[in-house]
């Protein structure tokens, strides 16, 4: 991948990225990459030397490997971190970086720092559960030994204290640690054993130059196209429609004085954060689309 510096950050910035610590240590895929869109895996590696990114859009990325430095001095004597483990599945090489064990009387706590917003804080990502339960799955498959917890420890990059003073849901300070729902044993093997059949399809296609699978609403982060009814030189809608028709009755019903304001649907992660939309036949589709 090349790096560029449009920004003109200094050099050690740049630096940082030039000399990367992460590796997957020799697995055929990662808990991120498991959990990851099939599609957007291989074309990242089909596309790996043209690919582009920079350093301005990674600054966050290496905040967050700062703070689990940092964090390192904090450990106890039953504490264990930055832990690869490695287990195999189905023909599949599966690999996972732990942040963070604390071993206890009934077996070992699994918790993954990540440097966020308070967005994802207040509106909790699938993914987080996805992959701690993976991590589980690799302790307890590696281990023998029970998970008894997963949590997310959330640094909140963007905390304000007024708005938790304020805000019923926000977080109440700049760290807060999220329990997340463990699975049973069974229930995690399954959904890797899901996870690796897809990823087999998609490697398989590219092997065979076929059409990659496609990404879902939920990988793109897809928002519906939604009609709004506001009060004509009003902010706030006084209701949000799906369809065309449900909206030109709730009009009816509301009565003079209101409108229709169209808030056209988008696929977020594409437009804004995926890498590889440039290399993808779905993503320029459903542009022309939208041109049309």
């Amino acid at each position: 991948m090349k790096l560029t510096n449009k920004h003109n950050l200094p050099e050690t910035f740049m630096n940082v990225l030039r000399r990367p610590t992460y590796t997957k240590g020799g697995a055929n895929i990662s808990a991120t990459e498991l959990i990851n869109s099939p599609r957007i895996v291989q074309l990242k590696r089909l596309n790996e030397e043209h690919l582009e990114e920079d350093v301005a859009d990674r600054i966050w990325a290496i905040f967050g490997t700062a703070i689990h430095a940092v964090l390192e001095h904090g450990k106890d004597a039953n504490h264990l971190v930055e832990e690869r483990l490695h287990a195999v599945l189905d023909g599949w090489s599966i690999s996972g970086a732990i942040d963070l064990q604390v071993t206890n009387k009934n077996g070992i706590h699994v918790a993954d720092y990540k440097t966020v917003g308070a967005w994802s804080v207040m509106n909790q990502k699938a993914e987080w559960e996805q992959q701690l339960n993976i991590y589980a799955w690799l302790v307890e498959t590696v281990k023998k030994v029970p998970v008894t917890g997963l949590s997310i420890v959330a640094i909140i990059r963007d905390w304000k204290r007024r708005e938790s003073e304020t805000k019923d849901t926000y977080p109440n300070a700049p760290v807060k640690e999220i329990q997340i729902t463990v699975w049973s044993y069974e229930e995690r093997t399954n959904f890797i054993r899901q996870q690796l059949k897809l990823h087999s399809e998609a490697l398989l296609a590219a092997e065979t130059n076929e059409e990659l699978p496609q990404c879902t609403p939920a990988e793109m982060w897809e928002k519906s196209t939604s009609w709004a009814i506001k009060k004509v030189g009003g902010v706030r809608a006084k209701q949000i429609c799906y369809s065309k028709e449900d909206a030109d009755i709730a009009l009816e019903q509301v009565g003079k004085g209101y409108a229709i304001e169209v808030r056209e649907g988008e696929r977020t992660r594409c437009q804004n954060y995926c890498q590889v939309r440039d290399f993808c036949g779905q993503w320029k589709d459903y542009n022309s689309g939208r041109n049309e």
